[in-house]
């Protein structure tokens, strides 16, 4: 097998758009040079605007900090110049198909039911989709791994673990093998939104040994950033080398910075989120388990579960006049009249259920 750690891995860099391999790369004022000194390099405004406490918004931000990175790359257990901070996991996405698929002729798998910016990223670059649905396998949902086997060669094969919306995971030998079968034909790439929710480990580990491997992470989900924009991507340092050739000279907000700092300098404040989290996920799914309208549940290894009812729609229109906004899945592969429900606080969990109750007893009367 060939050396994943080895800089000039050529069948690895071969597989990414010859355009791209042939770019020189943007060089921004703030990449040429650091902020120390008199800034007359970049055009800027040399005053703060107006309530900038501090964070010197007039002056374009690192593109890749530093001390973020390093603090990323401690929390996740791999090293710096394994990871590339992006405008969330979607910008990740994107990055990874625009370097690495040649419209009209490369290939992307997905695995549908699944996060939906895989397949509208693929066909906005061009690529030809390639989808082999999960196995409805009755209380959890699988990887079809004979279907995957059986497309051949692809580009890129996208696969998320917890996944999004059946909550399933795959195993670490699974993607072994994958990677291991695409090894000079393509990456895979396992999408981990959800896996501080898991009871599994990461697989990032295996990138040391599989070098097509990639991974995402984000600080939207268990984090509380969603607003911030902040993902992850995690790969072999030729991948992140390819990918930082397209990726905006400026991706990252100051202030999206800052909080991405102040949330992973808390990690008791994160342990103890996640832990109410789950309690009120053993509520929801007790409480759905007893409700007759419920048809289905699929509780999953993530902050959500997803149910199947008989009309996704009339509960989705009682629910929001109720003041409750839930996630409507039917247009997915496999997933008719089916409803995910996000895990909240605990009074929203109590709100919710007590809905749930007088719903599924008296539809009408929550109308």
């Amino acid at each position: 097998m060939t050396d994943p750690k080895t800089p000039d891995n050529d069948w690895l860099s071969a597989l990414a758009r010859p355009e791209v391999r042939a770019l020189t790369p943007y060089a921004s004022a703030r990449a040429l040079a650091d902020s120390a000194g008199m800034l007359l390099n970049a055009n800027e405004n040399p005053w703060p605007p107006a309530g900038d406490s501090g964070l010197m918004l007039n002056r374009y931000p690192d593109p890749q900090p530093d001390d973020l990175r390093a603090e990323l790359a401690s929390r996740f257990s791999v090293a710096n110049d394994q990871i590339l901070i992006t405008r969330g996991s979607d910008e990740g996405i994107d990055l990874l198909i625009r370097a690495f698929c040649r419209p009209g002729e490369d290939r992307v798998l997905i695995c549908p039911p699944c996060f939906g910016m895989y397949a509208l990223s693929a066909r906005i670059q061009g690529a030809r989709l390639i989808e082999v649905p999960l196995l409805d396998q009755g209380e959890q949902w699988a990887l079809d791994v004979d279907g995957i086997d059986s497309v051949g060669a692809v580009r890129i094969s996208f696969l998320c673990s917890p996944n999004n919306p059946t909550g399933n995971e795959i195993p670490a030998r699974t993607i072994a093998r994958l990677c291991r079968d695409r090894e000079g034909q393509g990456l895979v790439v396992v999408d981990e939104a959800y896996i501080e929710f898991s009871e599994a480990d990461s697989m990032t580990a295996l990138i040391e040994t599989h070098a097509n491997l990639v991974i995402l992470r984000t600080l939207s989900k268990a984090y509380a950033l969603a607003g911030c924009r902040i993902g992850v991507l995690i790969a072999n340092p030729v991948v992140i080398g390819l990918l930082r050739r397209i990726i905006a000279p400026y991706p990252l907000p100051t202030p999206s910075v800052e909080a991405a700092r102040r949330a992973l300098a808390e990690p008791v404040r994160l342990t103890g989120q996640l832990a109410v989290l789950n309690e009120q996920k053993q509520r929801l799914v007790a409480a759905l388990t007893s409700l007759p309208g419920v048809e289905r549940l699929w509780s999953g290894a993530a902050n959500f579960v997803l149910i199947r009812v008989a009309d996704a729609d009339g509960l989705i229109e009682a629910a929001s006049t109720n003041g409750i906004r839930l996630r409507n899945q039917s247009a997915q592969h496999g997933l008719a009249e089916c409803v995910r429900i996000s895990i909240g606080t605990p009074d929203e969990t109590s709100a919710l259920i007590e809905f749930l109750q007088r719903y599924f007893k008296t539809p009408e009367s929550c109308s």
